[in-house]
């Protein structure tokens, strides 16, 4: 289980582990500022949200895109795969890394089925999606923090 982080002005920063959470608040570094109806950890109910008591400066975060993962293109994508729309469990290069695509690049990853031979992963193969008969049902994009962080929440 997670705990969304927000700074002290309620911008979500980030999630952290619901001990992470306790020793935060332990610390005084944060609130409780939602938590679980009848459920505790230790002395305290068990946060689904703590606030932080002092603004933390986030000019980072507006300088830099996301940096790439597998969990952040499947959560931009709503664990949804590009090409069909069923549940998505796997990530997709839309260039074949064989064909010059980029390894960790958002704008040519997408999430998609995978684990059957009649995945979509599976069935686009070493291709590009022209070639395998496919479509992309959505161009894939760059994220912002902000999304990342509501649609991971």
């Amino acid at each position: 289980m997670k705990v969304l982080v927000l700074n002290a002005g309620y911008e979500p920063l980030h999630t952290v582990s619901v001990p992470h959470a306790i020793r935060m608040l332990v610390r005084h570094v944060a609130e409780i500022h939602e938590a679980e109806d009848g459920l505790a950890y230790g002395l305290f109910p068990r946060p689904k949200i703590v606030r932080l008591l002092r603004y933390v400066v986030m000019k980072w975060r507006y300088t830099q895109p996301p940096r790439w993962s597998r969990r952040g293109v499947l959560t931009r994508d709503g664990h949804r795969c590009a090409y069909c729309g069923a549940r998505a469990t796997t990530i997709d290069h839309v260039i074949p890394l064989s064909r010059g695509g980029e390894r960790t690049s958002w704008l040519n990853t997408v999430a998609a089925c995978g684990g059957m031979a009649r995945s979509c992963n599976a069935r686009k193969g070493d291709r590009l999606p022209a070639e395998a008969g496919m479509k992309l049902r959505f161009t894939p994009r760059v994220p912002t923090w902000d999304e990342l962080h509501r649609l991971s929440a």
